[in-house]
């Protein structure tokens, strides 16, 4: 009970002061202006706004499926925009907890929205014509055609997703991104444009039959890494859980909690992703087979 009323009253407790690589950060919980997170965030809301109103003032055909994208999109950057610019980030920077609230928050809840927005057509109709015709004809030649449908492919986007999440999470990497700026940017955006990838492919790009597969693996191999961490009877990550004494918790307290996150609540949420692709799977099989069968 010690850990969990720390956990749920975090914001409010005093900490000392801690440098995450070269930013400075004061001993109240407050915002992160790194320019090099939120230049791109509010280049992307910009581009998005002004290509919404383009198509909206363009036609009504398919106004109320843009809507949706448009719910979407507004959702995940802001669930994006929480993550990485809000005081949760500056609390990542503190304890191991709260920093993987926000690496989950990015690959499973930001990125799955920003797919399902659909954004692409949106940001190229905030451009000029003489722009918008010279990417997407860049988008059409051969080698990014081909280059696209080999890493969006949905082994290929599993496997790079894994890879990036396993990579950053072994113990020498997670530190190194914990007390070195360019590492740690290096690290969000690899989780960010891999589950993009990953969702891509899986929304977009795959059969229900096989969306549901590849989700399984996601979801059994980020539990047996959460589990790993929460069970391990040493604490692995040094530099990440050094603080956590100032908070109420031990550095191996903060590991299990961190552990436990990626563990259980972002393991459901693929999992029931996984239910969801295999309840259209089945569905689907049984109205092709009632189709046969009429036949």
């Amino acid at each position: 009970m010690r850990t969990v009323a720390v956990t749920l009253f975090l914001i409010g407790l005093p900490s000392h002061a801690h440098a995450h690589g070269t930013e400075s950060h004061g001993a109240t919980a407050s915002w992160t202006y790194d320019p090099w997170v939120v230049i791109p965030l509010l280049i992307a809301g910009i581009l998005y706004a002004l290509g919404s109103s383009v198509l909206a003032r363009r036609s009504v055909v398919g106004s109320k499926v843009r809507g949706w994208h448009s719910v979407a999109y507004i959702a995940g950057w802001l669930s994006l925009t929480l993550a990485l610019v809000s005081p949760l980030h500056w609390l990542g920077e503190h304890l191991f907890t709260f920093h993987m609230i926000e690496h989950e928050i990015v690959m499973a809840i930001s990125a799955p929205l920003l797919v399902i927005s659909r954004p692409v057509g949106t940001f190229l109709w905030s451009l000029p014509r003489r722009h918008r015709v010279a990417v997407g004809r860049l988008l059409r030649r051969r080698v990014v055609t081909a280059t696209w449908r080999w890493v969006s492919s949905g082994g290929n986007a599993t496997l790079l997703h894994g890879v990036a999440i396993w990579a950053w999470h072994a113990p020498l990497l997670f530190d190194a991104a914990v007390v070195n700026v360019t590492a740690h940017r290096l690290q969000h955006l690899s989780f960010l444009l891999t589950a993009l990838l990953f969702w891509w492919s899986v929304l977009r790009n795959s059969e229900s039959g096989v969306a549901a597969w590849h989700l399984f693996i996601t979801m059994l191999h980020t539990s047996v890494l959460g589990a790993l961490m929460a069970l391990a009877p040493r604490v692995l990550y040094a530099a990440q859980t050094a603080t956590a004494l100032d908070w109420g918790l031990t550095p191996l307290e903060d590991q299990q909690l961190a552990g436990l996150i990626m563990w259980v609540p972002a393991g459901t949420i693929y999992a029931g992703a996984t239910l969801a692709f295999t309840a259209i799977w089945v569905r689907h099989s049984s109205i092709s087979r009632e189709s046969g069968d009429a036949i």
